[in-house]
């Protein structure tokens, strides 16, 4: 069943760029309104006033999510600015691409900050809310690298693996109650995870899928009853993996440059 975004308050993390700021324009023009939080000031501007053509009540909030002590509370005001919230979508990612052997830990931890702590905290923190109103939804966007490895993506993929264990756990908990959860799994989507300081370059140069077009799927995913969504579909690709996972260990390792 299509899913009806008219009138629904939709917040979305990481949407000054690439799919955050695709769902947002989309969302908006089906009469969304939506809450945007990024920390490019002028980026999150532009798109916000974009988003306004159709939905004027639609607001931002500039915000770095590493520093999560902070987002708990920017969570409960974006809610009461709102007028409260529907659906979470926490899209906000960042990358680190670097052989584990050059991996410093504080790298690690500022990527679990940013894709998965953070998701963590606004959920956290919007959970009682939803419950307490008896309706919900909370998005997980995660990647294809939350669940299979990706030579090179030791902190990425750990991020995006918790955020997946996460999700499915908060939905096994929820089961039954009036608030949904939903994890998203996209493959290579093109936009500026790729190019980004302190990563190397990307071993992968195979294709890469729109923002636009994965951020289509994912609101199609919202009208469904389902849990896991892959966008594009390549889950057959993570059943390889779990049939014979030494064998995908071993093929993955010899993408390394010799």
């Amino acid at each position: 069943m299509a899913y009806s975004a008219a009138g629904r308050r939709i917040l979305i993390t990481g949407a000054s760029s690439g799919l955050g700021a695709a769902l947002a324009r989309r969302l908006a023009g089906q009469k969304a309104v939506v809450g945007l939080i990024a920390r490019r000031r002028d980026r999150l501007g532009q798109v916000l006033a974009d988003c306004r053509k159709a939905s004027p009540a639609s607001a931002m909030w500039v915000a770095d999510l590493g520093d999560t002590s902070t987002v708990g509370e920017l969570a409960l005001q974006a809610w009461d600015e709102l007028g409260g919230i529907d659906v979470l979508i926490n899209n906000a990612a960042v990358p680190k691409r670097r052989p584990v052997t050059e991996l410093e830990p504080d790298e690690v931890e500022a990527v679990m900050r940013v894709n998965f702590f953070a998701p963590m905290r606004l959920t956290l923190a919007l959970l009682p809310k939803m419950l307490e109103r008896g309706s919900g939804m909370i998005v997980n966007v995660s990647s294809v690298g939350g669940r299979l490895g990706i030579i090179h993506e030791t902190a990425y993929c750990a991020s995006k693996f918790a955020l997946c264990g996460w999700s499915e756990a908060v939905a096994v908990d929820l089961h039954g109650s009036e608030v949904s959860v939903k994890l998203i799994e996209p493959g290579p989507v093109d936009t500026e995870i790729w190019d980004q300081p302190g990563s190397e370059e990307p071993l992968y140069q195979g294709p890469k899928v729109g923002a636009d077009e994965v951020a289509e799927g994912i609101i199609a995913a919202l009208g469904t009853d389902r849990f896991e969504h892959y966008v594009p579909d390549m889950k057959a690709v993570v059943d390889v993996k779990n049939a014979d996972i030494d064998t995908f260990i071993a093929g993955v390792a010899g993408m390394a440059p010799r």
